[in-house]
């Protein structure tokens, strides 16, 4: 056992509890988890009124370290500090503790996300916006310093309303079709229905216990939550977040799998997932006719001949492993990358076969990928988390037309079809203050943006007519910074706590071609 010795000889002592705890079972941990942390984060460490503090969770979020959180609490959060409680090598262990794994995997079946739904008793449905905006150009944007939400009118943007969301929100908000609700999915698996006409949230359900996104089917009747912890994919009604389906994820060869990520193909009325660890697409089915393929296909659906089976699941075998998802506008072919290697692959859905190979060096931000017209065909632009690159690939030929230089990685792109140009961050690295804009038909740089130096400047969202690139200061005293899309000259700015992702209405639900989808 380790025994407990005074802050300051922590401090000098530091590597060598660094090599005693790798060897120990971190001694006091459990115990002074149990009297300082469960009441709030679960027993199990599973979350409760607080987040999940397993490794999944914790080892993808930004910010301060664990025991710095432990010791000092969060501003503007229920997380109180407990330097005077714990002493620094307590807090040390505890850290230590909680970013170890789980000593097994956990269930989280139908019956625990049905006892995890809550419904808002005050909610009242109303008939039409409780506000004067054009309800096609509402913008949300998602402020992770705090956990809110900000909602805004496109046109003048002000604030009509900010409401907390679950902790640590990824993966984009997701709009039913008539653009009224939105659902809003938290890393530890928590789903968030929210009224915009009402300003009002609806409820919340937990569907899994580490996910990673979620998706709208086009008839907006069932919300798909992808999950890493466990191994499961989510089907939820939309209505009142009651559990459709929990479909298990099992390789043809009975592998479990995580899933990166789940997307909605709306010609096809199915589900796409990618898959971290078995090198499978799946395509889950919603609609009333599924496809029907023969029985000796490799490619069969699971489920289709089964009575009744309203989710049946096709599997199709991959030559790699594809975790990260672009689509063409037909949501034929799907474009496939691993975050573990370089270089991508073009699957056709319809023959379930690869049918070409992707030059993207510097692992593909795919899920960011956006499309436009270019002369006679259509391109596709991917930034790339490890290189200094966009990539721009025609989507007929699968070529690459250019390979962009920028000042460094980065994570997201944005256009609009009535803008001429592109704009890209670069989100890692020095420079990651600064915001590219790019000629769409040049494929050039014309003009770098600082607005904000020294600072992270990240994710452009467009309003309806492209009029205005919205930006966010990706800081806890950030803003959302609203430029004329034009001119690229700055209208106004809007404080926030560390804003991140920011939504258009009419760009989602149309699957505006300068949107990720």
């Amino acid at each position: 056992m380790i025994q407990r010795i005074s802050s300051s000889k922590t401090l000098k002592l530091g590597a060598l509890c660094s090599l005693l705890l790798i060897g120990t079972a971190w001694a006091g941990a459990p115990s002074d988890y149990a009297e300082f942390c469960a009441s709030c984060h679960g027993e199990s460490r599973l979350g409760g009124v607080g987040p999940a503090l397993i490794p999944e969770t914790l080892k993808r979020m930004r910010g301060p370290r664990v025991a710095a959180v432990i010791a000092e609490g969060r501003t503007a959060t229920q997380m109180p500090a407990f330097s005077h409680e714990l002493d620094a090598l307590q807090i040390e262990e505890l850290a230590g503790w909680l970013k170890s794994p789980l000593e097994s995997d956990p269930e989280w079946g139908e019956a625990d996300i049905m006892a995890s739904r809550i419904l808002d008793e005050n909610y009242v449905a109303v008939e039409a916006p409780v506000w004067d905006s054009d309800p096609m150009n509402i913008t949300l944007a998602v402020e992770t310093g705090d956990h809110h939400v900000s909602v805004l009118d496109g046109d003048t943007f002000e604030v009509l309303d900010r409401f907390e969301t679950p902790f640590a929100v990824h993966g984009g908000p997701k709009f039913s079709p008539d653009g009224r609700y939105v659902f809003i999915m938290s890393r530890d698996g928590w789903v968030q229905k929210y009224d915009i006409w009402a300003l009002e949230q609806v409820g919340r359900v937990r569907a899994g216990l580490n996910s990673r996104n979620i998706a709208m089917s086009s008839d907006g009747k069932w919300v798909a939550v992808a999950n890493y912890l466990p191994n499961s994919l989510t089907l939820l009604s939309t209505e009142d977040l009651t559990v459709a389906k929990v479909i298990d994820i099992k390789s043809k060869k009975g592998k479990p799998s995580r899933v990166s990520a789940v997307y909605q193909a709306p010609p096809r009325e199915s589900f796409v997932l990618a898959l971290k660890d078995v090198p499978e697409i799946w395509e889950v089915f919603y609609g009333a006719n599924p496809p029907q393929f023969g029985i000796g296909h490799d490619f069969r659906i699971e489920g289709q001949f089964k009575n009744p089976d309203p989710f049946p699941v096709r599997k199709i075998t991959t030559p790699d492993y594809l975790d990260d998802f672009f689509f063409d506008q037909s949501y034929e072919y799907v474009m496939g990358a691993s975050r573990g290697g370089e270089g991508g692959q073009v699957i056709d859905l319809v023959i379930g076969q690869k049918v070409a190979d992707l030059d993207l060096p510097g692992m593909p931000h795919l899920g960011s990928g956006i499309t436009w017209r270019y002369g006679d065909t259509t391109v596709m632009a991917t930034p790339h988390l490890t290189d200094g690159t966009v990539s721009v690939i025609d989507m007929e030929t699968w070529e690459t037309v250019k390979q962009i230089k920028t000042e460094g990685p980065g994570f997201f792109m944005r256009s609009h079809e009535n803008s001429p140009y592109v704009w890209a961050d670069v989100f890692f690295g020095p420079n990651k203050d600064a915001m590219h804009v790019i000629d769409k038909q040049s494929l050039e740089i014309v003009k770098t943006l600082r607005p904000a130096p020294g600072q992270t400047v990240a994710h452009v969202e467009f309003t309806k007519d492209g009029s205005h690139a919205l930006v966010s200061i990706w800081e806890d005293d950030g803003a959302v910074i609203v430029y004329n899309a034009q001119t690229l000259e700055e209208v106004r700015r809007l404080p926030m706590r560390k804003p991140s992702g920011k939504y258009n209405v009419w760009n989602k639900i149309t699957f505006s071609e300068g949107t990720s989808h």
